[in-house]
């Protein structure tokens, strides 16, 4: 089966292309003001609508009102939904679109007891992590901590580029990878040869 390829953090439409010409299969955009790779919704709809068809949008948000997350959608049209702050699973499912939630893993975490908590979730997907930090760490964790047996899908992040990743690949068989800072020239701007050589690492393994 193939691991799927997130690429996260875009800014630009140029990136987004780049992306789905190297065969990702989503893009994630970053609703949190804070962050270095933080878009508009206006910016957002203008990388949506120059994608081309079956490339999966990913809007991320970070414990935002339940009000801008809608005002978001009002505007974008995102496929999923990825949230990495406290939200409960009430929370993360009123929005009338698949979700993902972030979990930061440390060490002792059980990860099977914690996904439990999002049972409307459709991934979990798993960072670094780093006090204060929500994600975006560009650190990596022990991917032996991941439990091999789990009934939810995984989406590995933390850390991951070109050189690491199929070596993540093997140790935690995910349902998908997802790449930031790995694929970067600068925060928020992207690398189309890294993206390239990502999703070579990511197909060839």
């Amino acid at each position: 089966m193939p691991v799927r390829i997130k690429i996260c953090g875009i800014t630009r439409v140029e990136d987004a292309l780049a992306a789905a010409e190297a065969g990702a299969d989503a893009i994630g955009l970053v609703f949190y003001a804070p962050s270095p790779r933080a878009v508009s919704a206006a910016q957002a709809a203008a990388i949506v609508q120059a994608l081309p068809p079956f490339v999966t949008t990913v809007g991320l948000f970070v414990n935002a009102a339940a009000d801008e997350v809608k005002a978001v959608l009002a505007e974008v049209p995102l496929d999923l939904l990825q949230f990495h702050g406290d939200e409960p699973d009430a929370y993360c499912g009123q929005f009338q679109r698949p979700y993902m939630k972030a979990l930061r893993v440390r060490p002792g975490d059980d990860l099977n007891q914690l996904a439990a908590q999002w049972p409307g979730a459709a991934g979990i997907l798993l960072d670094s992590y780093k006090a204060g930090v929500p994600g975006g760490t560009g650190e990596t964790f022990d991917w032996s901590s991941i439990p091999a047996h789990r009934d939810w899908a995984l989406v590995l992040a933390g850390g991951l580029d070109a050189n690491n990743v199929a070596a993540s690949i093997t140790a935690s068989h995910p349902w998908a990878v997802d790449v930031s800072g790995g694929v970067e020239a600068a925060k928020g701007i992207k690398d189309s040869e890294k993206i390239q050589a990502f999703v070579h690492e990511v197909k060839r393994v």
